[in-house]
């Protein structure tokens, strides 16, 4: 069973950008795109990196540690297709930016 939680006002997140919140205990990283938002567990597998604030070219972030990419519309790794990032549901209701968790 999954919860959902606002976490956002789509103001809040600039197209292009990321930026980090936390609900239901666990860090989210939220991605604005030109196509929508997109979340996804904010701490990079490799070393712990806050995704969040990563570069964001495309639909790739770059973790600012220690230069991992994911796809943030799949959380794929972007060298290795066996490594993905949990991603999570997004939806936008008015101006509230709502993450399904599980």
């Amino acid at each position: 069973m999954s919860n959902r939680y606002r976490i956002a006002s789509i103001e809040d997140v600039s197209v292009g950008s990321g930026r980090e919140f936390v609900a239901g205990g666990r860090i989210v990283a939220l991605f604005h795109l030109e196509d929508g938002f997109h979340a996804m567990d904010g701490i990079c597998p490799h070393a712990g990196g806050p995704l969040a604030q990563g570069v964001v070219r495309g639909s790739v972030v770059t973790c600012p540690w220690h230069g991992w990419q994911f796809d943030v519309t799949t959380g794929r790794h972007c060298l290795n297709a066996h490594l993905c990032q949990p991603s999570f549901p997004v939806t936008v209701e008015g101006t509230d930016v709502f993450v399904e968790l599980p």
